[in-house]
């Protein structure tokens, strides 16, 4: 009995996000005690943390160095991609950004970053062409990335009419934010660790850090403070 005790102690110390480590944190979002690191990666992208969370406050106030080391690293890698862009082709590029990251490939197909440079490859391409006055879909080779650009091109023809802009001169500047995507997704893996998801990974970070800049109640377009 003493034994079973003992087990069933240990067990519910764990924390009951990864089952693993210790439980040491309060988590007031989850109502449950859970551990550092699952508090620390897992806030804000997986557990609604409220704004006066202290565990929250702190890591704002006071980011740890491997977290600003990684966030250096992040700026370092996607500051050509988003240099010299126009506000309205940065807010076009996160917008296509968070639609990427949105994407959902069928069956058990896992998006990487050459499907996604392929597909704004092709994205690209169909506006380049639009805008010369031809019509025709360049559609890139593997079904992951024909769908992504799918999407893509629909959401370009949506901004054109949110924006009340149309015609080639907008289809020239999505297809360069387009072309700005394309390059980050085939560079990133050399700067960065994450193999084949290195730039999947890298927009991850930026968006989270983004929503994690502010009050959850606030809507925030996504930003980067560039050197």
């Amino acid at each position: 009995m003493i034994v079973q005790h003992m087990l069933w102690e240990a067990g519910r110390m764990l924390c009951p996000l990864c089952g693993q480590r210790k439980a040491r944190r309060g988590c007031p979002a989850l109502n449950q005690t859970i551990c550092a690191v699952c508090c620390g990666t897992k806030r804000i992208t997986e557990i609604a943390c409220p704004a006066d969370c202290g565990y929250l406050a702190s890591a704002r106030e006071h980011p740890a160095a491997v977290v600003r080391r990684q966030h250096e690293r992040d700026l370092m890698a996607v500051l050509p991609t988003v240099r010299d862009l126009s506000e309205r082709q940065h807010h076009l590029f996160f917008l296509l950004q968070a639609l990427i990251l949105r994407h959902e490939p069928l069956g058990f197909a896992r998006l990487i970053d050459d499907d996604v440079a392929d597909a704004a490859a092709s994205a690209a391409a169909t506006l380049e062409t639009s805008a010369r006055g031809l019509i025709y879909d360049h559609a890139p080779q593997s079904l992951a990335a024909q769908r992504l650009a799918g999407e893509i091109k629909a959401a370009a023809g949506e901004f054109a009419t949110q924006v009340g802009a149309a015609g080639s001169a907008l289809e020239r500047e999505m297809a360069a934010v387009l072309r700005r995507i394309e390059q980050g997704a085939r560079n990133t893996r050399t700067q960065l660790e994450g193999g084949e998801t290195a730039y999947l990974g890298l927009i991850r970070r930026l968006m989270q850090q983004s929503a994690a800049a502010g009050p959850r109640d606030e809507p925030r377009s996504p930003s980067l403070i560039l050197p």
